[in-house]
């Protein structure tokens, strides 16, 4: 079946209240496109959720910063929609830029408490451009549930705690970290690897592995755990850490002794490619 592509916001509410009417519940999935096993993971799950499923393409220019990779990032429409239809997606919301952001475009949305953390530090307008986008989202599909992967740890909580704040109906479903045979967290970014930086790459997960397995043993000292990290994975020639974080999976503060749950998170480029990848410790 091949989804039908609604490009206008009006015509994708229209279809949305039609399917309310005839008591439909509808499963959302928002992504920039270029779609990879990630995002199908997401829609099947959409899929078991509700009676019809909804995946928006649509590379946002407020969440990219001057410099960053908005013009080449990964396109391609037509491979999407095969995809789509291979998992029976119902509709598919393809806006243009003038119809998100019409003239005289001034309004958005800022969680203030998560937004300038991890990500947030070398990203600062990043969190603003992908809870704007993802709230007129909410507002034009209003669907009953959205999901999003747990790789993006950060706007997974960010989005859940605004749609909490802003009284949003939609449940917000994270689902686990879809990964490569070899490992590597699934990402449309992935495509901008060397062959021999995609190898490299594979330190990421590698180091996670690695401290899942120490902290299980005991190893509580984050410093220690830290620096171990950072050493394997600039010991690969194209490796460099942006961060490496132990936070409150729930506040993105600096892990204490009373956090129950530790978010790992770290970015690191490879190359001129940031990529980001996390693992959650239980006390």
């Amino acid at each position: 079946m091949t989804p039908k592509v609604i490009k206008t916001i009006a015509a994708m509410r229209r279809q949305s209240r039609q399917w309310q009417r005839e008591g439909r519940s509808i499963a959302f999935v928002p992504t920039m496109g270029f779609l990879h096993e990630g995002h199908l993971s997401l829609i099947r799950k959409g899929r078991e959720l509700a009676d019809v499923s909804v995946v928006s393409i649509y590379v946002n220019p407020t969440q990219f910063a001057p410099g960053e990779d908005l013009d080449k990032y990964p396109r391609d429409f037509e491979r999407d929609i095969r995809l789509c239809a291979e998992e029976q997606v119902d509709v598919v919301f393809f806006p243009s830029n003038e119809e998100m952001y019409p003239g005289g475009y001034q309004t958005f949305v800022l969680n203030e408490s998560l937004s300038d953390k991890l990500c947030g530090r070398t990203r600062p307008t990043h969190f603003k451009g992908v809870t704007t986008i993802v709230a007129k989202l909410f507002n034009i599909v209003d669907a009953d549930y959205a999901l999003f992967g747990r790789k993006d740890a950060q706007q997974a909580l960010i989005i859940r705690n605004m749609a909490r704040d802003l009284n949003f109906r939609t449940e917000i479903i994270v689902a686990p970290i879809v990964r490569e045979p070899d490992g590597l967290a699934m990402s449309s970014r992935n495509k901008y690897l060397s062959p021999v930086q995609r190898q490299q790459a594979l330190v990421l997960n590698e180091s996670l592995r690695r401290v899942e397995a120490l902290w299980r043993e005991g190893e509580r000292d984050l410093d220690r755990l830290k620096k171990e990290m950072a050493t394997a994975i600039e010991s690969r020639p194209e490796c460099r850490v942006d961060y490496i974080s132990f936070v409150d999976a729930d506040t993105l503060e600096n892990a204490g002794d009373d956090s129950k749950k530790i978010l790992l998170a770290l970015a690191v480029f490879v190359g001129n490619t940031r990529l980001i990848d996390n693992t959650l410790l239980q006390r």
